[in-house]
């Protein structure tokens, strides 16, 4: 297959969408034809420069302040037209659109793109008014989504809510994980010491992920426990500030790691006690914490509607969750994480719950059970659930897209849009006379029946 994924965040910084599109690219990549289409205002980064994924950068980006974050996206007509045309060039099977509603660069090829057409949102905000005041458009833009995703029900229920779409109209499909680093990463020398219990803190340092209250829950919990240590990974505008809050005498103990890579990332894992994430709102998912099951370490997180669904799920907890912006509750929480020796052991991980035979695939996991959510991974699965207008059990186009199994017919047998050729179609094979091809009410019928499927598998 012929593949586009669509990223409307600057492919040369650190992000969630980001990681999410770079690891499904990579996925699909031995299978398929893969373009990535996305801003790009500097150099790639040193994860995603070794991909064996062709990325098409559109164009620079500017920062726009939206839910508590700096959402780097393209802005501008020219960045629509670079997008439309390096879309249409790889002549796509399926596009896959990250956040449709993104300007430009999502949002151009979601309203404007060939398709058929996927589209993943990832988006939650305690607020809607954007999504409400834009809900016309915005209800059209979704209306061509051949199939429609979201990475959480929270996800879901916020678009569906804003939008006033029925929530079966859009499928929950959860951000996935590639287990086998974090199983198999060694700590780090000179942070694993267990005479000397070490706090990780992994994420873009701006105030809405909450290392502010990290760092004031350490300082407390060193009062219980004076030996424990604090690891930040990550960059950002909190860096100085927080930095600034620790007092002399805690300074030794606490290290700010700078950004990390994918590689070096399973090792502060694997060097790690406790991992936190006191996340203050804006979070559709929460990918970190799902890095640190895998890897084994205890979670400690803030009891926000996204992480409660990873943590909680439909069983038992896979971490605690404290009340958020609360430093005393974080405190609380690592203080019975080091206490209690028992949730230190392997039983927190995912790994350990009861997985709906034929879901785990690919060494990739997701965190609440197989009941409630299905595998985002890069293998097709046994039995996938049938897309709502039906399903072609022998197509396993974009499993990622996931364990969404396109209808063949339904969803590819449409006209071309104007001015461009169906893919994988001789000239002549379809309408003008061609062998099998037909036309119906003056629509060029494609691809022509009968015929097999173009992405059947023996």
């Amino acid at each position: 297959m012929r593949l586009v994924v669509v990223c409307p965040y600057d492919w040369s910084r650190p992000g969630g969408v980001q990681a999410h599109v770079a690891n499904l690219a990579e996925a699909l990549a031995p299978d398929h034809a893969v373009r990535v289409v996305a801003p790009c205002g500097g150099p790639v980064q040193a994860d995603h420069a070794d991909a064996p994924v062709e990325v098409v950068g559109v164009g620079g980006s500017v920062g726009v302040r939206i839910n508590r974050s700096v959402a780097p996206v393209a802005l501008g007509p020219g960045a629509a037209r670079r997008t439309l045309a390096a879309v249409r060039a790889h002549r796509p099977d399926v596009v896959h659109v990250h956040e449709p509603l993104a300007p430009a660069v999502s949002l151009a090829a979601a309203a404007l793109g060939p398709r058929p057409l996927v589209g993943t949102f990832h988006a939650w905000s305690p607020s809607a008014w954007l999504y409400r005041g834009l809900a016309a458009p915005a209800r059209r833009v979704v209306g061509r989504l051949d199939a429609p995703l979201a990475v959480s029900p929270v996800a879901r229920d916020y678009l569906c809510d804003a939008l006033g779409l029925p929530a079966p109209r859009v499928q929950v499909v959860p951000n996935g994980v590639q287990v086998a680093p974090f199983r198999a990463a060694q700590p780090l020398a000179g942070l694993r010491d267990p005479s000397r219990p070490l706090v990780l803190f992994v994420g873009r340092l701006e105030r809405r992920k909450g290392l502010a209250v990290a760092v004031r829950a350490w300082l407390a919990l060193r009062e219980t426990h004076p030996q424990a240590r604090l690891c930040v990974v990550g960059e950002g505008p909190e860096r100085a500030r927080c930095a600034r809050m620790i007092p002399g005498s805690a300074r030794e103990d606490a290290q700010f790691m700078g950004r990390a890579d994918r590689a070096e990332l399973p090792g502060y894992f694997a060097s790690a006690d406790a991992f936190v994430s006191p996340a203050l709102g804006g979070e559709s998912f929460g990918i970190v914490l799902l890095e640190a099951m895998a890897a084994g370490v205890p979670v400690v997180a803030s009891d926000i509607p996204a992480y409660r669904a990873v943590v909680e799920g439909d069983g038992p907890p896979a971490g605690l969750l404290t009340a958020p912006g609360s430093p005393q509750a974080l405190a609380h929480g690592l203080r019975r994480v080091f206490d209690d020796r028992a949730r230190r052991s392997p039983r927190l991980v995912p790994r350990q719950r009861p997985v709906e035979p034929g879901l785990r695939r690919g060494g990739v996991t997701s965190a609440a059970p197989a009941t409630s959510w299905r595998l985002a991974g890069s293998q097709a699965l046994a039995d996938p659930p049938r897309a709502r207008w039906g399903g072609c059990a022998r197509c396993p186009i974009l499993p990622t897209v996931f364990v969404f199994h396109l209808d063949c017919d339904a969803a590819l047998a449409r006209p071309p849009h104007k001015g461009q050729r169906p893919t994988g179609v001789e000239p002549g094979a379809v309408g003008g006379g061609g062998p099998g091809g037909g036309e119906a009410g003056g629509c060029v019928m494609w691809p022509p029946r009968p015929r097999t499927s173009p992405c059947a598998v023996p």
